[in-house]
């Protein structure tokens, strides 16, 4: 994207601004040398930071406040408005601070401030600490746990094992703007090989683990090696499901998980007119947009009526569908596979779809068979208390392979954000911490140019409640289950999507957290 030549909006803050206009809540968004700054009136004083969020550059001046901490409107990261450090994934790197100086009736932002590494978080009593983690996954979760190990001081062996051929990265963009060919390859990776060499990150990629011995604290790779452990952080994610439609095995065949799913898919599209997608939830409708913008024919195969209707709702759902449909996409809805020839798909409705290849998103499966094999308690997911503990000593789950528990519920979430977050309180936790994970989950999807969210977690509703109009872009829906708000999605509303968000937080952590 190109930079504008414009400044952000508000007052240039250099200048000077009066100190009456800097409200009690909330803060003054202008700008510095061409930078977004907030200014802040928080109990100890005037904070000024960065305006825009380190994860993709979201305007924080239109996000929500909340006390001493603000968050992005786009993807929710959440910042301390006194430190700048990110208190909230899916950002990692502190916002800058800016020098504030008072003169008379009046306020002047001056020059950054060196920003201060590491974490709000109260500092733990670091004899304490085990000597050696192992994470077991690389993706979210397992980023996030590590890196959030060493800022909270954390000065052990930290192991993080990784059955992936790249190092974590940036895996909602693979359906997203990577697959379309706007993103790129060097955009995708969280961070740089030397990233995980100066924090003492031992991440070993193309790494299987074969088992964990939980008697004698160690993990067996596929290789032979036995690494010891003090915690351990189950952090495997989840796998496709395939499908055993005759046709499927072919090598035009493929599914999107990985960096290296993408990359396949992106050379294979290089020969082809056509392209079917097998499923229409999140991912196969995002790679179907993705695809799109690269000129293909593109098909959608979903075998509901309505697609995303069971998360986002009619309204949403059909509202999505018809944008695709606008865009060029052809939407075969209430229809099943039924067998692939290599260039054509049939479909149990009797019609022939033509297809170079064929890209199968009907969902994924946790990755539990290490934690059942070790004798972990397992359904459908590994099964933790609210502070990510497993039913065995010393070992923690986090991301979408953890079932958690969640306003009186267990339930199992397939998000990359809450993944993150899941990620950050397992670390903590590990060193001691004993946090309660009760984040509201968030996740966003992309289609045709159009960012749609989603806030709480509504796997059963009797109730929505439309406020507006999705084709408007411009619409928030609300689900109920016996009058009480579980969720939300909307479109075009960012800010009350935020205030949603906060409205859904418990007041405080309720129960036992063992």
């Amino acid at each position: 994207m190109g930079q504008s030549d414009q400044p952000p909006p508000g007052p240039d803050l250099a200048q000077g601004v009066a100190l009456s206009s800097v409200p009690a809540t909330g803060v003054l968004a202008g700008h510095v040398e061409g930078e977004a700054v907030l200014l802040a009136r928080l109990d100890d004083g005037l904070h000024a930071v960065s305006g825009a969020c380190t994860h993709y550059g979201g305007p924080l001046g239109e996000g929500l406040v909340v006390g001493d901490t603000v968050h992005c409107p786009w993807h929710h990261a959440c910042f301390s408005l006194r430190t700048g450090q990110a208190l909230k994934p899916p950002a990692f790197a502190a916002l800058d601070t800016w020098r504030v100086e008072i003169e008379g009736d009046k306020v002047f932002v001056r020059e950054k401030q060196k920003t201060v590494k590491g974490t709000d978080a109260p500092a733990s009593d670091t004899r304490a600490h085990p000597k050696a983690i192992v994470i077991i996954g690389g993706g979210a979760a397992g980023f996030s746990a590590a890196t959030h190990l060493r800022d909270l001081g954390f000065e052990g062996t930290l192991t993080m094992l990784s059955a992936d051929e790249d190092p974590p990265c940036d895996r909602p963009n693979l359906s997203k703007d990577y697959l379309a060919g706007s993103a790129p390859p060097e955009w995708i990776p969280l961070k740089s090989p030397k990233y995980y060499a100066k924090r003492r990150i031992d991440l070993r990629l193309r790494c299987e683990v074969a088992s964990i011995d939980t008697a004698a604290r160690e993990v067996l790779t596929k290789d032979g090696e036995r690494i010891g452990y003090d915690a351990l952080l189950i952090a495997t994610g989840a796998e496709p499901v395939r499908l055993p439609t005759p046709g499927f095995d072919r090598d035009n065949v493929h599914a999107l998980r990985t960096l290296a799913d993408a990359r396949a898919i992106i050379a294979a599209v290089g020969s082809a007119t056509s392209v079917a997608l097998i499923g229409a939830g999140f991912i196969g409708m995002e790679a179907a947009g993705a695809l799109r913008e690269r000129g293909l024919e593109v098909h959608v195969i979903a075998r509901e009526a309505v697609p995303l209707e069971r998360v986002f709702g009619r309204a949403f759902g059909n509202g999505i569908t018809q944008l695709h449909r606008d865009h060029g996409v052809h939407v075969h809805l209430e229809a099943t596979a039924t067998a692939f020839d290599g260039k054509r798909l049939t479909l149990d409705t009797g019609e022939q779809v033509p297809a170079d290849l064929v890209i199968v998103g009907v969902g994924v499966k946790p990755r539990t068979q290490l934690a059942e094999a070790a004798g972990l308690q397992v359904k459908d997911g590994i099964l933790v208390d609210a502070l990510l503990q497993t039913s065995v000593a010393g070992i923690h789950a986090a991301g979408d392979v953890a079932r958690y528990p969640y306003k009186g519920e267990q339930v199992r979430i397939e998000h990359w954000v809450h993944a993150e977050r899941m990620g950050r309180t397992a670390a903590a936790n590990m060193l001691g911490a004993r946090e309660a994970f009760d984040d509201v989950p968030f996740f966003w999807t992309h289609h045709h140019g159009q960012d749609f969210r989603y806030t709480g977690h509504a796997e059963r509703f009797d109730e929505e409640r439309v406020d507006g109009e999705v084709a408007q872009r411009d619409c928030t829906t609300r689900f109920y289950r016996e009058g009480q708000l579980l969720a939300a999605a909307t479109v075009g509303r960012d800010l009350e999507c935020l205030q949603i968000e906060q409205a859904l937080r418990p007041v405080t952590t309720a129960g036992d957290t063992r």
